[in-house]
């Protein structure tokens, strides 16, 4: 047995395990709720950790579409990003599969000498972590904008208030003809 095959046989264990490693990199407290509630509107963050990690999965499965990984991991990162995460603790998460996988397939995989495919599949992980990177600087460098855009117009509308700022007049153009 390959180990895509044998992957597909521990799908729903390896998501789980995979989920509970995700959040487990959150605070105690917040790791708990999320494990813990499964309504979706009063977790919409587990919801959406869950789900993506269940696409992405499937997606390393497959051929892995660079466009269709982004839409999975993006709204993932986004709360990450906002979350305050270093740039480790946010793509963290991704290299924790490979631990997921492991502790699933440990047993078959050396029975059944499956180790080389293991790497090859872990460096599509690895390939994941780099594009879930991409988007997080992404992500800060759009929170960076918006926070200095914030900083830039209420500094302005202060010297406007104060009046330090005064609108130029726009002269009119002399056109003789």
């Amino acid at each position: 047995m390959g180990l895509n095959n044998l992957l597909v046989q521990r799908k729903t264990a390896i998501i789980k395990n995979w989920f509970t490693l995700a959040v487990e990199t959150y605070p105690p407290d917040t790791a708990s709720f999320l494990k813990r509630q499964k309504d979706p509107f009063a977790n919409p963050v587990g919801r959406t950790i869950s789900l993506g990690l269940e696409a992405l999965f499937n997606e390393l499965l497959k051929e892995m579409d660079h466009e269709i990984i982004t839409s999975f991991l993006d709204p993932i990162i986004r709360i990450r990003a906002i979350q305050n995460f270093s740039p480790a603790q946010a793509v963290n998460f991704i290299f924790l599969l490979k631990k997921a996988i492991r502790e699933n397939i440990k047993k078959e995989a050396l029975e059944e000498q499956l180790f080389n495919e293991l790497l090859l599949f872990e460096s599509k992980i690895d390939k994941l972590a780099l594009i879930a990177f991409n988007i997080y600087v992404q992500c800060k460098e759009k929170i960076y904008d918006l926070k200095a855009n914030e900083m830039r117009n209420t500094t302005y509308k202060a010297f406007k208030r104060a009046g330090l700022v005064r609108e130029m007049p726009v002269d009119e153009p002399d056109i003789k003809t």
